[in-house]
Formats: C-alpha cells, structure tokens, sequence
C-alpha cells in the first residue's frame, strides 16, 4: 500500500503555499525542504555522504538543570523547544545527538539568520585575499548604492550592524517594507498590480534613519544581503560556488548545502541557507580551531581574533536584541562578553550555533518553532547551552 505524504507528514503536499511555509505545521516539512519552494543554488561538498546518527539516549535522558521548569532532562527542552536536530561536540567529537521523529539527519535544514554568519565567514577569507576593505565605502563596491542608506556609510558599519536604516524587521508583518523584502527573495507570493522587485533593486531603496551611522547596534536582514552583492561584485563569482570552494569543501562539509535565490539568481545571504546540523557543527569547530583544519589555515586566524574580541559593547547596550548584557555584536557573530569567551549564530524559528572555547563544546540545535521569536523568548536558551557545556563527558 503506497504511503501518502499526508500519512506521513499529516498534511498534504497540496496545502503548503509560498503564504504558509513558515508556519506550523507545514514548517516541519518545509524547513528540510526549503528547495521544493524556493530556487535555490547548491553549496556543493567535495563528496557527499550520508551519517549515521549517534546513539544517545542515556546522555539525552540523564537527570539535568535545563534552566526551563519542568524540563529536567536535555530530551524534555529540547521537545519543548520544537527541536527538529541537535548535535553536541566535544573537542572536535560528537558526543550526543537528537533528531525528531519527522526530521531527516542528512536532509538541509534552513538555518535563516545563521545564513549571515556563514556570509561573514566568507567575506573575511576575502579580506585575507585583499578583495574586500572592511573600512572602504559600500559605494566602493556597489556605485549604485548612491542614494540609498548605504550610500555614505561603510562594508563595516554594515558587517556589525551599524548602518542607520529605516527598516523595522517586522516577521509578521503582511504589509510594509519587509513584506516587500520577502516578495523580492521569492519567499513570499507575488502581490496582484504590484511590479515585481529584485533582491538587489529592493536594497538600494532602502533609505537612512535621523541617526549618523556607526552608532547603536540595530540589527536588520538586508544588511547581509547587500553582503552577498558585493561579495559577488568584487569577485565576479557566484556566492554559491565561494562558499562551496573556500569555506565548505575544504572544512570537510558531508553534505551539500544549499541558498535560495532570487529571479535573477541573486542569493540571500541573510537566511537562505540550509544545511545539516552535522555541517553546522563541523563549522563551529573550525572556528574554535582558529580556523584549521588538518593543518590548513581555512578561515584567517586574524579575521577570527578580531570576530571573538573586537566589537563596540556600548553600541550592544544600546541597541541588543538577544539576551546577552555583557555581549557584543563583530561580523555578523554574537560574543557572550562573558569568560567563557562563548560566541554563536541565532537564526528565527529556533536555529542555534553556540561555540564555548573554554570547555572545546560546540552545540547546534536546529529547529520548526512555530513563531519567529515565539516560545524560546520564554526560557534561557544560554542557560541550557551552558548546563550542556559543564557536564562531564
């Protein structure tokens, strides 16, 4: 007897449309999926293989302070959590893993805002290679920029969130500007009488706020996507095939990942990636490898040094978004400003990547939460990271 999708996934394929994918139910599916709904271009790996996942009941099930109420084991947060996956590494090894019974283990997931952290990572390898000036003008790079929000601020100012822009990153939002932002990624069905827009048409329109630039922190997407343009710009390469030959094959990625894409090919830098959280993990660590791996310098130790340390704390307190009082926000990466030295990448909808040098832990968890900034507003995610980081392996 032939399995439907609906016995499968309890839903039909039919009722997930570009209005809906991003919300529960369908998101369990979709964000494993993002492909079947979005172009997307590949991430390639040098040679893809499926892993098999480790067994870990007794470390999931084990009495632990979670920091959520009723949760005393890492199996109760992370179901609270809505966790599709979860990997734990300890001094470069996996030592625990989770998936979902609906989630895949080789299958990409989307990872949204991560997206920018990886984009950073990128752009420092061009740094090193002496294509991007982080001090330069944006309109250095993208003269049509003229105008626009970026057109007198710097690719630094936009790395760390500091450009004045008049954008409010309203998720729920039907309408406005942001809404008008997704139309333009495809992610979001087109609007009857409304011209269509591209990715990078939609930036340069964007327009300043009454605040100089290089002030508070104030996080918006759009930023990283004007990353993947100029990235693309000054190398004259697709954004999918950087990754891919600077960054994923020589980090020893298993899988391919894969970013949507505009109608023109444009990528979104900002949170179209998915990957597995395998890959994601392997990512992590090469960072707190200071970038090396098998004795290949992959990520300048440079670039790294100033990601971990560098960062204006007053321009966090100013503007922060993430609980994090004594952090800092350099290229696109959180820093917890706290001893441990923990930094990590934070996408909606529940995505994590969480480093701790100070115990060599590296912790990932990948998730379908059904609102944006929903239930794990609620509980100390950091709390749990770092229950998770003390105990003993």
């Amino acid at each position: 007897m032939i399995k439907t999708f609906k016995d499968r996934h309890g839903f039909a394929r039919a009722d997930i449309t570009l209005a809906n994918w991003r919300t529960a139910p369908y998101s369990r599916w979709t964000f494993q999926n993002v492909r079947d709904l979005v172009p997307t271009a590949v991430i390639a790996a040098e040679v893809p293989a499926a892993e098999v996942p480790l067994a870990s009941d007794a470390f999931l099930d084990a009495a632990m302070e979670t920091g959520l109420a009723g949760a005393a084991s890492a199996r109760a947060f992370l179901d609270f959590a809505h966790t599709d996956a979860f990997v734990m590494m300890r001094r470069g090894e996996i030592v625990a893993e989770y998936y979902a019974p609906h989630a895949d283990p080789d299958a990409p997931h989307l990872v949204f805002s991560i997206s920018k952290s990886l984009t950073a990572v990128v752009s420092g390898i061009l740094e090193a290679e002496g294509l991007i000036d982080p001090d330069r003008p944006v309109t250095d790079y993208l003269p049509e920029a003229k105008g626009s929000v970026y057109g007198d601020c710097t690719y630094r100012d936009v790395l760390d969130m500091r450009v004045s822009l008049d954008f409010e990153e309203a998720y729920l939002d039907p309408h406005g500007a942001f809404a008008r932002y997704r139309r333009a990624m495809l992610w979001n069905p087109p609007e009857p009488d409304i011209a269509p827009e591209t990715l990078a048409s939609f930036l340069v329109t964007l327009q300043k706020a009454e605040r100089p630039h290089g002030g508070p922190f104030y996080y918006a997407s759009p930023n990283a996507d004007l990353l993947g343009v100029v990235i693309e710009r000054v190398t004259g390469a697709r954004f999918s095939d950087l990754a891919s030959d600077l960054l994923w094959k020589p980090m020893g990625a298993k899988g391919n990942a894969d970013i949507t894409v505009d109608a023109i090919g444009t990528p979104r830098t900002a949170g179209g990636v998915s990957m597995t959280a395998r890959d994601l993990a392997r990512l992590g660590e090469l960072l707190r490898n200071h970038g090396v791996r098998n004795g290949r310098q992959i990520v300048p130790e440079g670039w790294i040094r100033d990601m971990q340390e560098n960062g204006d704390r007053e321009a966090w307190r100013e503007g922060r978004n993430v609980d994090l009082p004594n952090g800092r926000y350099r290229s696109q990466w959180y820093q917890s400003g706290e001893a441990d030295g923990a930094f990590c990448a934070i996408g909606i909808h529940g995505q994590w990547l969480y480093v701790d040098p100070s115990t060599e832990t590296v912790i990932v968890k990948l998730s379908s939460q059904p609102e944006p900034l929903g239930d794990e507003e609620n509980q100390d995610v950091f709390s749990f990271f770092r229950a998770l980081c003390r105990r003993a392996i």
